[in-house]
C-alpha cells in the first residue's frame, strides 16, 4: 500500500466532494442545469476510484460509472440532473470514508487537535479563569484562528445526547471527527475529586452518540500527578485526557 499516493488520492477526493457540496450550497437546488455538468464529476470520480482500488489489500467494491452509456444533459429529463449528483456524492463520501480507514486519518487529526491544545490553550488565557466558559470562548478563538468554521468543522453546545430523563450536552463536537469535546476547570483539590466523577458520567452518556472523546483540564495548581489522575481514563482507544496548567 502507497501511503503517499493514498494521501494524494484523497486530498484529490476531498476537493472533488467540497466542489460538489459548494454547487448544492450556492445554486438553486430548482433550476436543474446548476447540475448538468454530472458527467464530469463522474468521470473524475471514475478516476480516483480505480486508482484507490489497485491500493486495496481486500476486496471493495466500488461502483464505477460507464461514462459512455451515460447520455448527455440536452439527452435526459431536467430532474435527472440532480439525481445524478446525488449519486456521485454518495459514493465519493463512500470512497472517503475507505481511504480514512485505510490511513487512520481520523485518529491522526485528532492527535493533532490535542496537541494544538495541550501547547496553545495556556497562551490563550490571558487571566485566570473564573468558569469554565472562559476557557471554552478561549478554545474557540483558538479553532477560529486554526481556520475551523463552526457549524462545518465543529460546533459548540449542540448534539444533546439523552440518557433517561437527563441531558448531556458536549462543549464542543468536530462532526467529521466523530469527536467530543468536553472541558472542565478544576480550581480545588474537592473540585479535582469530583471531575473524576463528572468525566465517568460523561463517557457514559457520549459514548452513546460519539465513538471519539477528548477531555480537557484546566487546572488551577491542584492536581499534583497527572499520570495518576489520568489513570483508567486516558488509556482508550477513543478516550483521551489533556491537562493543561495554568
Amino acid at each position: 500500500m502507497n501511503k503517499e499516493l493514498l494521501k494524494n488520492l484523497f486530498n484529490n477526493v476531498k476537493a472533488l466532494e467540497d466542489s460538489i457540496k459548494f454547487i448544492y450550497r450556492t445554486t438553486d437546488q430548482n433550476e436543474p442545469f446548476s447540475f448538468a455538468n454530472y458527467k464530469m464529476f463522474m468521470r473524475k470520480y471514475n478516476e480516483i476510484a480505480l486508482l484507490v482500488a489497485g491500493q486495496l489489500e481486500e476486496n471493495i467494491i466500488f461502483d464505477i460509472y460507464d461514462i459512455e452509456k451515460i447520455k448527455d444533459w440536452d439527452d435526459v429529463f431536467r430532474p435527472q440532473y440532480k439525481m445524478y449528483f446525488d449519486m456521485v456524492l454518495g459514493n465519493i463520501a463512500l470512497l472517503r470514508s475507505t481511504i480514512e480507514n485505510m490511513l487512520d486519518i481520523k485518529n491522526e487529526e485528532i492527535i493533532n487537535l490535542k496537541n494544538f491544545f495541550t501547547s496553545n490553550l495556556r497562551k490563550a488565557i490571558l487571566h485566570e479563569p473564573e468558569n469554565e466558559a472562559y476557557i471554552q470562548d478561549s478554545i474557540e478563538q483558538l479553532l477560529i484562528g486554526k481556520g475551523l468554521a463552526k457549524g462545518i468543522d465543529y460546533d459548540r453546545e449542540v448534539g444533546r445526547i439523552k440518557v433517561s430523563i437527563k441531558e448531556y450536552k458536549p462543549d464542543f463536537i468536530f462532526i467529521k471527527l466523530d469527536l467530543a469535546l468536553e472541558i472542565k476547570l478544576s480550581k480545588t483539590k474537592t473540585k479535582s475529586k469530583e471531575i473524576v466523577d463528572e468525566i465517568n458520567a460523561d463517557i457514559q452518556a457520549y459514548g452513546k452518540g460519539y465513538s471519539q472523546l477528548l477531555f480537557l483540564i484546566y487546572d488551577l495548581g491542584t492536581i499534583r500527578d497527572e499520570e495518576e489522575f489520568k489513570n483508567h481514563i486516558d488509556n482508550k482507544d477513543n478516550i483521551q485526557l489533556i491537562i493543561v496548567k495554568n
